[in-house]
């Protein structure tokens, strides 16, 4: 019998492979999907284009008929790869009213929670990956 999910997987050009490794993907390969872009404010901060989205962070909506408003995070839901922004809402026949869902390709990272120091440390560390990445490309420009 074959397993649920490979890590070994490239690629593919066929959509039903690609949705099957999204659906099939563990929680923690998951939370790698839930990245939103950032602003362009942020990029230069952070020197990358997009962060794992967490709950706490302040978000502006692009797409759909919620766009340009902007909200914290409320609800990341890892199993459906769809977030909820507090205060925003629809409101069903009956009256009541329910949080409306976004998948994370739509929204964009305006403010990062940093209240954990787990999340501090991985963005230096990455920041310094990138520095030293391009110290290395210059040596080797500078000996061409």
């Amino acid at each position: 019998m074959k397993k649920q999910f490979s890590r070994y997987w490239k690629a593919s050009k066929q959509p039903r492979k690609q949705r099957k490794y999204l659906a099939r993907a563990p929680l923690h390969i998951k939370h790698k999907f839930l990245s939103a872009n950032l602003s362009k404010e942020l990029r230069k901060k952070y020197q990358r284009r997009n962060f794992p989205l967490r709950k706490g962070d302040i978000i502006k909506i692009m797409r759909g008929s919620f766009k340009k408003k902007t909200g914290k995070i409320a609800d990341v839901n890892l199993k459906r790869t769809k977030i909820s922004i507090e205060g925003i809402q629809k409101t069903k026949k009956d009256g009541t009213k329910v949080n409306v869902f976004f998948h994370p390709s739509n929204l964009q990272i305006q403010e990062l929670n940093l209240d954990d120091k787990k999340r501090i440390e991985s963005i230096e560390r990455k920041i310094k990956a990138e520095e030293k990445k391009e110290t290395k490309i210059e040596k080797t420009e500078k000996k061409k």
